[in-house]
């Protein structure tokens, strides 16, 4: 495949870019305190496939994956009310990017610990967005950011529960 003459040139200036020039700023949050089913609730009306967890203070604790919630919730019911978000994050340290760093080295930082997506924050270690792979993509194609915030308003009540197929009237989303 032939690379364009201004393909390279337009790579090399997106991966100079800010974290902030490219992630997502619209994005719904849970409390560190919060039931899992809260947080499947969460993504399942956002449409994310991402749940930052956030502390009282607003200092970022983790990032959720819809897969992992998704495995939570395959627990009995009666687990389910007691389980809290902060139950399902690392032990370990999440790997995260500041807002001022480069869209390269967030790349690079994704490359070797194999994530999708990571928590981007402002100085004072508070939650400023999300920077995911398919953003960076998206950069690379030219494509703006999304900014507009999710759509978290309360609807017709949910028809699929975690770990139920979804009822055959039902002409939403499948669960994962």
């Amino acid at each position: 495949m032939e690379q364009q003459p201004g393909a390279a040139h337009d790579e090399q200036e997106v991966l100079a870019r800010t974290v902030a020039d490219v992630m997502r700023t619209a994005v719904v949050t849970i409390a560190v305190d919060e039931t899992v089913l809260v947080a499947w609730e969460l993504l399942e009306r956002s449409g994310s496939r991402h749940l930052p967890v956030v502390r009282q203070d607003g200092r970022c604790a983790g990032l959720l994956d819809r897969a992992d919630v998704a495995v939570a919730c395959a627990a009995p019911a009666a687990s389910l009310s007691s389980l809290r978000v902060d139950e399902l994050l690392p032990a370990h340290r999440p790997a995260l990017v500041h807002a001022e760093q480069t869209v390269r080295h967030a790349a690079d930082l994704m490359s070797c610990t194999e994530a999708d997506a990571l928590p981007v924050l402002e100085e004072d270690r508070r939650l400023a967005g999300v920077l995911t792979a398919a953003d960076i993509v998206a950069a690379l194609a030219g494509r703006p950011v999304r900014k507009e915030p999710a759509d978290t308003r309360p609807q017709a009540p949910s028809t699929v529960l975690p770990g139920l197929p979804p009822r055959r009237s039902y002409r939403g989303t499948a669960v994962p």
